[in-house]
């Protein structure tokens, strides 16, 4: 369900808080591995960066999750920063 009353958490806090530090890699160590530039990763940490299709895949590949499962946390939160004005 998309949060009436706040924005969705981004895509990139999820990916740090989540998979990053629970897994006590940094960020510079996971762009080497997965194969995506440190700014690019760090953009999408940061929030200035959403997650792309191609990004999801990556995603989804290196975490054992879907590409579904990143797709919809931008989705998500995207919708909640245009909320229709009442």
């Amino acid at each position: 369900m998309i949060p009436l009353n706040r924005t969705a958490t981004h895509p990139g806090v999820i990916l740090l808080k989540e998979f990053i530090e629970p897994l006590e890699l940094s960020p510079k160590v996971v762009a080497l591995h997965i194969g995506i530039s440190f700014q690019r990763l760090t953009e999408i940490i940061e929030g200035k960066k959403g997650v792309s299709p191609d990004t999801a895949w990556v995603f989804a590949e290196a975490f054992g999750t879907s590409p579904e499962f990143w797709l919809n946390l931008q989705a998500n939160y995207d919708l909640s920063l245009h909320k229709p004005s009442k």
